[in-house]
Order: structure tokens, then sequence, then C-alpha cells
């Protein structure tokens, strides 16, 4: 009986072992290619909105999100809803320099707000950590008419499966 015990117990320790160093594999956010995502903030023609304006992640996965400003005025993207769901591995600052995109300047950390001004890009890498439906995404900027850019309707909707 206490070779048996013994037995089991080895083979379930193997089990283990080779189930975690497996399971640590295909977790390697390192290997992952990530998953390109553009928005667009704003629009040509000066109206205030994003473009998708619903978007939908899935847990575990490595996202490189573009937020491009393709609009002639500043634009946040600001949703505390996703940054708490969210792993950001990094957010870069990207424009065109001699026709090619160059990396300005990179941030680490905990961020719930990027701003974008007109004509540039950032890029979001992230990777989802918790589901659920988010209707906090907006651009608080204020418009001429003392209005937010999201009373204008600029706001979004992100679903992380």
């Amino acid at each position: 009986m206490l070779r048996r015990r013994t037995v089991l117990a080895s083979t379930l320790a193997a089990t283990a072992t080779v189930a975690s160093q497996s399971s640590l594999a295909a977790g390697d956010l390192t290997r992952q290619d990530p998953i390109l995502v553009n928005v667009e903030l704003g629009r040509p023609d000066g109206r205030h909105a994003f473009e998708p304006n619903e978007l939908t992640f899935e847990t575990g996965k490595l996202y490189r999100m573009v937020l491009r400003n393709v609009s002639q005025a500043p634009h946040y993207f600001t949703s505390n809803d996703f940054a708490a769901r969210i792993f950001t591995r990094k957010v870069q600052v990207v424009q065109q320099v001699n026709g090619r995109e160059t990396v300005l300047a990179e941030f680490k950390g905990t961020i719930s707000e990027i701003e974008v001004y007109p004509d540039h890009a950032a890029e979001w890498w992230f990777v989802p950590v918790g589901t659920g439906r988010i209707t906090d995404l907006r651009c608080g900027i204020r418009a001429p008419d003392g209005r937010t850019h999201a009373e204008h309707g600029m706001t979004g909707r992100i679903e992380i499966l």
C-alpha cells in the first residue's frame, strides 16, 4: 500500500512538472507576435469619433494598438476600466522620419489615458488579463463650444473575452 502511494505521488508530481513547464512556454509573451489593432482618433472632416468605436480583445494575447490621430485637434484615448483589466507592456510615441516609423519615446507601467496630437500616433502594447464590458472609453478634451469631445460623440466600448 505504501509503495502504491509513493508511485502515485511520484507520477502526479512528474505530471504536474510537465504540465507546469508546458503552460509556461505557451504563456511566454516574448514569443508571441502582437495582434495589430488600428484605431483612428477624430475624423479628417473635424468630427469627434473613434474609428472603430467598438473593440474586442481576448485575455492572454499580446496586442499592439496603434492610436493614430487623423484630425486637426488633439484627442485622448481614456478608459480607467480598460487600464484596470490589462497589463501594459509599453506605450511608444512614434513618428514618420524619412518615410519610416521611428520610436521617439517609450513608457511603461499603468496607463489609463493617452493623448495623441494631430497627424501623430502612439502604440499601446498590452495583454488583457481580466474580462468584461468596458463603457468608459472617451475623449475628455474640451471643444471651443465648451463641451467635451465625448459629449460630441467621441466615446466607445471595449469587450474583453
